[in-house]
């Protein structure tokens, strides 16, 4: 995989309306991207990421005081962008690429303007080692091979181990977000740890033997919008909110590739989204929903605990998506009880069938 170019950060703004008993949920209105000039960046990035940063992910807010009484942004958060210096891994893992970059008499100026700033150095330093360890994960995961940290401090981390805490952290921010991909820890007294889809999708967009990267992070946004957005979201609405992150329709993408093929194509046909037409739509407008597939694998309250914990807050510091999560688990338990009624119910009547025919006849 080539070393990435350093491009201009974007952070991302949400519109969050309110929902009354008798409205659908307007929630996740993307708006728009905004350059961000600090330098404080993983890589720069169109996918920004942090834990504790709400403009990473941006569909919900942090905390509910974000939304005023009138389901409105509060005008503090109308201009918020990313802190974390994870910010932008998406891009770091781009093929090189000149976009923002600066003129060589631009750069010259700018360095006979003031001395390196050591902070800076160090930053850019830490940037590079998060890319690297991102690029030896996906190979990892690639293989399914265990990882253990000692390999990671002396194959990719080296002279900077006493910042293995922060790129750790940073790279597995980007594992999850932008690849879908959680590191989970199987043995702590020798920190090994196996890579996993993220909320138990067992299907990556990758075909067999590819050794393309995992997709799965832009799954896991698509079917986050439309729980977010009431269950069902028009094409274009999708689309809007992809566009935010550097994803568009017909357009080649470093990491997904052709974005639409991959979503009205392949996870359609995975069953993980369900493509239809609008009725009576003219001219014709599709909309897209959950697939059989999304819910038997996965469920609103995972995608909610996924959604507030990368916010860093809580599933009940969002009431109505928090209870329209607990009527899903209760529906799936219920139709999980009738089931296994069922089944119980027909190895019943195969049992009596077995025994009346070896019945001695009288």
């Amino acid at each position: 995989m080539p070393r990435p170019s350093k491009r201009p950060r974007y952070t991302l703004e949400q519109n969050l309306q309110p929902q009354s008993e008798t409205q659908g949920l307007e929630g996740a209105q993307f708006l728009v991207a905004e350059e961000e000039a600090s330098s404080s960046s993983t890589c720069s990035s169109s996918f920004p990421l942090s834990s504790s940063s709400s403009s990473c992910y941006p569909l919900i807010p942090s905390t509910p005081e974000e939304v005023s009484a009138t389901g409105t942004p509060s005008t503090s958060q109308s201009s918020r962008t990313s802190s974390s210096p994870s910010a932008a891994m998406a891009v770091s893992l781009s093929s090189n690429s000149a976009e923002g970059s600066s003129s060589p008499e631009e750069e010259g100026a700018s360095i006979s303007q003031a001395p390196p700033d050591p902070e800076a150095l160090l930053r850019d330093a830490i940037d590079d080692k998060v890319a690297d360890l991102v690029q030896f994960l996906l190979f990892k995961y690639q293989t399914k091979e265990l990882i253990t940290e000692a390999e990671m401090l002396t194959t990719v981390i080296k002279e900077y181990q006493d910042h293995f805490p922060v790129i750790f952290r940073e790279a597995s921010e980007c594992m999850q977000l932008v690849f879908g991909v959680d590191m989970k820890e199987v043995d702590p007294t020798n920190h090994s740890y196996v890579l996993t889809n993220t909320l138990g999708l067992t299907y990556d967009g990758t075909l067999s033997g590819d050794q393309g990267v995992p997709k799965t992070g832009i799954l896991i946004l698509i079917l986050s919008i439309i729980f977010l957005e009431g269950n069902c979201v028009p094409e274009e609405k999708i689309w809007k909110a992809l566009s935010v992150i550097g994803v568009y329709a017909g357009r080649e993408h470093f990491i997904y590739g052709e974005p639409q093929k991959l979503i009205t194509d392949d996870w359609v046909q995975e069953r993980y989204l369900e493509y239809r037409q609008v009725p009576n739509s003219d001219p014709t407008r599709y909309e897209f929903l959950w697939g059989p597939r999304a819910h038997a694998e996965t469920s609103k309250m995972k995608v909610l605990e996924f959604l507030a914990n990368i916010n860093g807050s809580d599933p009940r510091s969002f009431p109505l998506w928090y209870e329209e999560a607990l009527r899903d688990e209760d529906e799936r338990a219920q139709a999980s009880v009738v089931a296994m009624d069922a089944t119980s119910a027909t190895a019943s009547e195969s049992a009596r069938a077995v025994a009346s025919s070896f019945s001695c006849p009288e």
